[in-house]
């Protein structure tokens, strides 16, 4: 793979620096055009001062590289690229001619920071990566080393017990001069264990509280965020399967400590000192055993998966009563003696202190209780499906949708004649319309990016400012979780400006209050949230593919957008979401000349998800028209921003040629089906005797005043004259 292949895959913040390298004096595009050629050669070598000659070859060598370009693009049709080529190589020509070292400096330098560029990503990915597998190296260590000390200490209780025995055995047949004797050489054998032992087991218990420190009060928290994170569209980095090994062994240790513990104070029994090791550390072993076995099994229950409806699996902790949702429990310590024994019981608010006069109240219906097993997974977990149903209807201080409610969940483990109460739980928001979920979200998506309790029911009384650095970040997740493609840093920019203006390209810690983003109204009567959810709602219904591909721009200003298009060559266009339409609304600006050759840029009425039904955007494209009075131009759209003809970059999402409907027992078949801007609807006449033609709905009401948009279907059997002449009238070739 070419090194300019590897810089196209990196991130968009590498990207903007590879954008940085290059501009007017050595353009990207012939970086593009001859990267093979250009990463063949030896630019170093070539930029010494002493080689000139051989600096000159190469400068005339790359202007031949062109020309081959130019020929392939003549062969393609390729009226724009051709004029490119032909501008970049008088450029280079005018400033290299008489000095073609300048040129293989700039190509050697411009290389040379490139790799610098996959180097410095290579590295941030490599440190990452390196970073999280050496925690997990040293935990392993850790779990080893305890499971290794453990395995000692045992062979060293086996080994007292078999002095014991030894001991037992000669006893009934000695004298008693033999038996002091005896007792004199297993007592110096037997002390100098016992003291291993016990150092062993405290050394154990040592370690255990090390472990304790790095799973229960680092690591349990960081997959917790991690969780929060995935889900609202962050990586999905919260596999548990590590974790709980890491618990389970702990656990296991734990116990195998305090059998060992029995099998001591059993020996102390039959055989003791003064000084005895044992008698002077049961009680704090005993208790520090104890406690760490309580504190792993008091936190090893987590929320593996999060309360989630069916129907909207991309938003979960958003319940909407009555309809069914599912959640999963896990408990990491993975002990067989749990298996079938271990019951869960659910519960929806339960024990809020904080729950004033007039918030909702709920319950779930459904069996509100499951038995933890192993057999359905390699792992103790329980499944629940449940409904929420709303028992108390108040008005709150809170909208429905800023109201956080807890789901928990409760089990009691027994084990060795001691109780275990463990629990766990989560905030939730509970809405009663479908039409809610999109501020439902918000809400999430606010509480996840500042909070990591799970009972801050009152967070939305008083919801603390988001920066823009960790808000631009959670937009971007919003658009790759549902499609293939985020928010690059020129989308992100847009999007900064129009929250927290221009200090927001700057400045990432630049504060974003809950009000702006969701909570108020703007001056177009809908928040900037829903605006965004709105655009994701029309790419994932009918703008999918081109999203993916990265036809759309999308998050340009009108303003921005006037400026990129400017100095394109005529018909060039770009791709933008509507600013003004809460439901999403996508629209077109293509720049053409006047008659004084000044650029001029024009824009569509937005398309929204209603005519997008209809007809998709690429076809929209491909047949667009602009009708007036004794000026109708041919489609005025050619090339996709920043220079990609249009048939090249829609023509595999153009509908077939011919489109069948079926027409009672006949089938017909349209050979053209057109959504056409009419720019003057006062005389503009509608197509007569068609077999399928309609207004949109929103124009009969009014919706629209100019232009108009109007959706014709043209069959192949429709040979009226009164048709062709319009046709032929407005100039439409079919």
């Amino acid at each position: 793979m070419t090194q300019w292949l590897q810089l196209q895959q990196l991130d968009p913040k590498y990207l903007e620096q590879v954008d940085q390298l290059y501009d007017d004096t050595f353009p990207m595009a012939v970086r593009q055009y001859l990267s093979q050629w250009i990463e063949s050669q030896d630019w170093e070598y070539t930029a010494d001062v002493d080689n000139e000659a051989l600096a000159k070859v190469r400068f005339h060598d790359l202007l031949n590289q062109l020309d081959d370009q130019y020929s392939r693009f003549s062969l393609e049709k390729d009226f724009l690229s051709q004029h490119n080529i032909r501008k970049i190589k008088r450029n280079l020509q005018d400033r290299f001619q008489d000095d073609p070292v300048s040129m293989a400096m700039i190509i050697n330098r411009s290389l040379k920071e490139e790799r610098q560029i996959l180097l410095s990503a290579q590295n941030t990915e490599e440190t990452t990566s390196d970073v999280m597998m050496e925690k997990q190296r040293e935990l392993d260590n850790k779990v080893k080393d305890i499971k290794n000390r453990v395995q000692e200490s045992e062979q060293n209780i086996k080994k007292l017990e078999d002095l014991q025995d030894d001991y037992d055995f000669k006893n009934n047949d000695l004298l008693l001069s033999e038996v002091c004797h005896l007792w004199l050489n297993i007592l110096f054998s037997f002390s100098g264990c016992v003291k291993e032992v016990v150092g062993q087991m405290a050394d154990v218990l040592n370690v255990a509280e090390q472990m304790q420190i790095e799973l229960i009060t680092l690591e349990l928290p960081d997959w917790r965020k991690r969780q929060q994170m995935a889900c609202i569209g962050g990586p999905p980095n919260v596999c548990l399967d590590q974790l709980q090994n890491w618990f389970t062994t702990v656990v296991e240790c734990l116990l195998q400590v305090r059998q060992q513990l029995k099998k001591l104070l059993e020996l102390e029994q039959k055989y003791t000192y003064e000084h005895d090791p044992i008698t002077h550390s049961k009680i704090s072993l005993e208790d520090r055993t104890l406690s760490l076995f309580k504190s792993f099994i008091a936190n090893s229950m987590v929320v593996e998966r999060q309360p989630c409806m069916p129907t909207h699996p991309q938003r979960p902790l958003v319940l909407k009563t009555g309809v069914q949702f599912t959640v999963k429990v896990r408990l990491l310590a993975k002990l067989q003696e749990f298996n079938h024994t271990v019951k869960v019981k659910v519960f929806f608010d339960k024990d809020v202190t904080e729950r004033r006069k007039g918030f909702r109240r709920f319950n779930v219906l459904g069996t509100n209780m499951k038995v933890m097993n192993m057999e359905e997974s390699n792992n103790l977990a329980a499944e629940f499906r449940h409904l929420v149903k709303e028992m108390f209807k108040n008005l709150g201080p809170l909208i429905v949708t800023e109201e956080l409610h807890t789901i928990s969940f409760e089990a009691e483990l027994c084990h060795a004649a001691m109780v275990f109460n463990i629990a766990t739980s989560l905030p939730v928001v509970v809405i009663s319309n479908v039409s809610q979920l999109p501020s439902g979200w918000a809400s999430i998506l606010w509480y996840n990016m500042l909070n990591s309790e799970t009972k801050n029911l009152s967070f939305f009384l008083n919801p603390p400012p988001v920066t823009w650095g960790q808000l631009s970040e959670v937009l971007s997740w919003q658009f790759s979780s549902v499609t293939k493609r985020g928010l690059n840093d020129e989308q992100l920019r847009m999007l900064g400006e129009k929250l927290v203006g221009q200090r927001a390209v700057n400045d990432p810690e630049a504060a974003i209050p809950w009000s702006k983003f969701c909570k108020g109204g703007s001056e177009k009567n809908f928040t900037f949230w829903l605006w965004i959810e709105g655009i994701l709602d029309l790419i994932k219904r009918h703008l999918l593919s081109l999203w993916n591909d990265g036809c759309i721009m999308g998050f340009v200003s009108k303003e921005h957008g006037k400026a990129l298009l400017n100095d394109k060559y005529p018909g060039t266009f770009l791709l933008r979401f509507s600013e003004s339409n809460r439901d999403g609304a996508i629209t077109f600006s293509w720049v053409e000349h006047t008659a004084n050759e000044e650029p001029q840029v024009r824009s569509v009425e937005p398309y929204t998800k209603k005519e997008l039904s209809a007809v998709s955007l690429p076809d929209i494209i491909r047949n667009y028209r602009v009708m007036a009075v004794e000026n109708i131009p041919d489609n005025p759209l050619r090339y996709l921003y920043p220079d990609i003809p249009k048939d090249i970059a829609f023509k595999k999402y153009y509908s077939k040629p011919k489109d069948s409907i079926e027409n009672g027992k006949e089938s017909v078949e349209f050979i053209c089906k057109l959504l056409i801007e009419v720019l003057d609807p006062e005389v503009f006449t509608a197509p007569p005797d068609l077999e399928r033609a309609h207004w949109f709905p929103a124009l009969a009401t009014g919706q629209i005043k100019s232009p108009r948009l109007f959706l014709v279907y043209f069959s192949r059997f429709q040979k009226k004259e009164s048709t062709l002449s319009w046709a032929r009238n407005h100039k439409l070739k079919f």
